[in-house]
């Protein structure tokens, strides 16, 4: 019947909405019936898969190698810029020529010497050249050393050459001529190896210096550190979040309650994630530390399904056959399961895709698509067949636990009194009073006894409404300090020697950034005034090691005149060059003849900027501030470091995919407004989802972490978290049916909030073994995952309870068809008593 007043639009898309719903809602029962006709073949089917794939992964087990390539931006204009430099200047090795910085080193050691506070590491010299002569007699491996630098300077004061008076810490870097081929490789690898346990080894012999070194393969090996360190953790968070999930789904009643039901929901999440990881490998990927998150981001939605489920079952009618309860239980779980494991594919699948810059992030996402897959399909295929069996017991009246008949009321009443409490059903006999046995579940008990009254009390919500103006203000204030990890070392384990080594040269080397190279690939005239005059503009305010300057000096002070070219030229290449203390220039020039005519097609510069302690941003800063410089200027050159790789764009490489798949969400659920079940309901989703989505971002900074490849796919992780457990929340809701808002919160709350709890408590429970790893990497997985938790927590139990009471959907037009129907109501009875004033019936 058409409401007054309503558009024909709007009721067409209702009764759409309606007819999609109950599409969706048949095709479900009938998947539900079909798992509870065929259970066995449901269970053996997943079963074959896992340990067909679960072998395979063990097989074909192979981790990455290349870190570069995982973690640096996969299209940069520095890997341009790095194969420009690379062909204008080429590492000569047959010549013995020292690397420089300017060059992806290959395979190198490095060690800093830092003295006890307070002494000279210049005093120190024997203890020094005896560690260089230890290093320079090892064998296999030619090497080439460099003394990198000092650190720690303290100059003579009023000095004007800047004379050093004392210093803290000195670095060497030894670089091996490894000449490409993989025999020598694997001769660099070895000597790298025995250049730590050197080092380690004179460590212990030589108390007064303390030695800090690195080698090439050193953050490789302490970024894998994290996964061997985190196997046991990961094993002890399994068992938490197994005794927790038993423990959550147990009840005093031995028929009703489902302890084993929760146990083995949480083992389908498991080896769906087996099988997953079993199909990544097959397909040759190979395995890296970022994805020691999946098993965590698995689990918090997997066993929302299986919660849900569970709750679903409780829901059902006692009185039908376990097949129809559990045809039924699909009915009412599956439909959002269904949408929100949709959501899940499409976000992560958006993170998979050629738009995203950070290959850890791409690989992440593939696999997390292939994770929810094969979740879903063992979620209603193998949960739902131990869902059927365990219904088939409760049927015929058997334990939920140790699977025996329970005995009859008559038989328990001559027992002890500990035989009763663990065989009785509890309801034997009050159950002709109970019009549900699930309500004594522990955890509803609570929420409809305790804890929806004191939410829904008006004298709480004022508090809510604060706390929640502090929640905003603290996740805008974090907001607006966001900052981007570029730094690698947040991914190593914390107790690795990379890091130590990076926070000594982080406190007594940050004085300089690294060396720059200038690069002029085109040719330019470098004897006019102008070009000159443009060149010191470039290069002021940094300290530049310049060919170009010190030829200017040499002309100056031998008197001698090149304002034109072939002057210019002549003198360079038949004086200057010639000298021995400028030969080195040489490799920072090139030549081309044309006839009798030589030319400069292109040359090199070297550049060093002063910097504070935040080292690597300022760097950053400087990259940014030159490249423009390169276009608007008359003179085209490049700027390259090594370093640049990994520091190119990182911000918006890494940003990227959780802003894509943050619009995938929202185009997703506003091209589904009028198609859902309620438009009101997405509405209120897309709110929430965006408050926790920015309470985890703001709160994470404040936090310390920044935007690294980790957080941003926990923050792709937080949208769907969120939809995860909001969704189901708000849609009943927005359809309940009684007078009030606060009643149909209270109604939701009741029907949704145990499973909600118990998968929150079970997936925080599970993030504690994460806080033993010694791993920076799994630090920030857990800081993010905890507020991810918590945040979702806060609003399906806090906040949404107490603003859904303010805000529409109204309950008026539910509050009027009641009313309405009472008034039939008696209208009908009064009839019948007119008709036959000697029998009275209630209708």
């Amino acid at each position: 019947m058409r409401r007054p007043g309503a558009p024909a639009s709007w009721i067409w898309w209702r009764m759409l909405r309606q007819v999609l719903r109950r599409g969706l809602q048949s095709f479900c029962h009938r998947l539900g019936l079909c798992v509870s006709r065929h259970p066995v073949f449901f269970l053996t089917v997943p079963a074959v898969l896992t340990i067909t794939f679960g072998l395979s992964a063990l097989n074909r087990f192979q981790p990455e190698g290349d870190l570069e390539r995982l973690v640096a931006p996969s299209h940069s204009l520095a890997k341009i810029e790095r194969s420009l430099a690379s062909s204008l200047f080429p590492l000569d090795q047959s010549k013995s020529q020292l690397y420089s910085d300017l060059h992806t080193p290959g395979r190198y050691g490095r060690v800093i010497l830092l003295s006890p506070p307070g002494d000279n590491i210049l005093l120190q010299a024997e203890g020094i050249l005896q560690t260089h002569r230890a290093v320079l007699e090892m064998k296999d491996g030619r090497s080439s050393f460099i003394g990198h630098q000092l650190g720690g300077v303290v100059e003579v004061p009023n000095s004007k050459d800047q004379r050093v008076k004392s210093a803290r810490a000195i670095q060497i870097t030894y670089y091996l001529q490894t000449y490409g081929s993989a025999p020598q490789d694997l001769l660099g690898e070895k000597w790298e190896n025995e250049f730590c346990k050197l080092m380690r080894r004179l460590q212990e012999e030589r108390r007064g210096l303390q030695l800090y070194s690195l080698a090439s393969f050193s953050l490789w090996r302490d970024f894998h550190k994290t996964s061997i360190l985190a196997r046991s953790k990961v094993l002890v968070s399994l068992v938490l979040i197994l005794t927790t999930a038993t423990l959550s789904s147990s009840m005093k009643d031995c028929l009703r309650g489902k302890p084993f039901l929760g146990l083995l929901g949480v083992l389908t999440v498991c080896i769906s994630i087996v099988t997953a990881a079993g199909v990544f490998f097959i397909t040759d990927g190979k395995y890296n530390s970022t994805l020691l998150g999946i098993p965590f981001f698995a689990m918090g939605h997997g066993t929302k399904g299986v919660f849900e489920l569970l709750s679903g079952w409780r829901r059902t009618k006692e009185n039908l056959p376990f097949k129809d309860r559990v045809a039924d239980a699909y009915s009412d779980v599956m439909v959002t399961y269904t949408m929100t494991s949709s959501l899940y594919f499409i976000t992560f699948g958006m993170g998979a895709s050629p738009f995203t810059n950070i290959e850890a992030v791409k690989v992440f996402c593939q696999n997390m698509c292939v994770s929810i897959l094969l979740n879903y399909f063992y979620i209603f295929s193998f949960f739902g067949s131990c869902l059927v069996f365990a219904g088939q017991l409760e049927q015929n009246r058997y334990h939920s636990i140790f699977c025996c008949k329970i005995p009859s009321a008559e038989y328990l009443d001559r027992k002890p009194v500990w035989f009763q409490a663990v065989m009785s059903d509890g309801h034997q006999q009050t159950s002709h009073h109970e019009t549900n046995p699930y309500q004594h579940h522990f955890i509803q008990h609570f929420l409809r006894e305790h804890y929806n009254e004191w939410i829904t009390n008006i004298y709480v919500k004022p508090f809510v409404v604060i706390l929640y103006l502090i929640y905003a203000s603290f996740s805008f204030m974090g907001c607006l300090q966001i900052s981007d990890g570029a730094n690698i070392i947040s991914l190593l384990a914390s107790d690795s020697p990379s890091v130590s080594y990076a926070a000594v040269q982080q406190k007594y080397f940050s004085n300089y950034s690294p060396v720059i190279g200038f690069y002029v690939y085109e040719p330019l005239e470098y004897w006019n005034s102008s070009v000159q005059e443009d060149l010191r503009k470039l290069c002021g305010g940094f300290t530049a090691v310049s060919w170009v300057e010190q030829y200017y000096q040499f002309l100056k002070v031998s008197n001698i005149s090149a304002n034109n070219k072939s002057d210019f030229i002549a003198v360079l290449q038949s004086s200057f060059l010639k000298k021995p203390e400028f030969q080195h220039f040489r490799n920072d020039i090139i030549f081309s003849k044309a006839g009798d005519e030589n030319n400069i097609i292109a040359s090199r510069l070297y550049l060093v900027a002063r910097t504070s302690r935040d080292k690597q941003k300022e760097v950053i800063e400087v990259l940014e501030k030159l490249r423009p410089l390169s276009l608007s200027k008359s003179i085209r050159f490049i700027v390259f470091n090594p370093s640049f790789v990994f520091m190119d764009h990182y911000g918006l490489s890494v940003t990227v995919p959780v802003l894509i798949a943050g619009f995938g969400v929202l185009l997703m659920l506003i091209l589904t407004f009028f198609l859902v079940i309620h438009p009101l309901g997405n509405f209120w989703l897309i709110l929430s989802v965006t408050s926790i989505e920015l309470g985890v971002l703001g709160l994470m900074t404040l936090w310390n972490v920044d935007l690294d490849c980790i957080s941003i796919l926990c923050l792709i992780y937080t949208l769907n978290f969120a939809i995860d457990h909001c969704a189901p929340l708000l849609y009943t809701f927005v359809l309940a049916t009684e007078h009030t808002r606060t009643q149909c919160i209270k109604s939701s709350l009741q029907e949704h909030g145990t499973a909600i709890l118990q998968n929150v408590t079970s997936f925080l429970i599970g993030l504690v073994p994460l806080l033993f790893v010694p791993s920076n990497l799994t630090f920030t997985l857990f800081k993010c995952l905890l507020l991810t938790g918590g945040c979702t927590l806060l609003h399906c139990f806090v906040i949404l309870p107490v603003f859904l009471t303010f805000f529409p959907p109204s309950k008026k037009h539910h509050k009027k068809k009641k009313r309405a129907k009472r008034k039939e109501r008696e209208e009908i009875e009064c009839i019948e008593i007119q008709e036959n004033p000697d029998h009275v019936t209630t209708v």
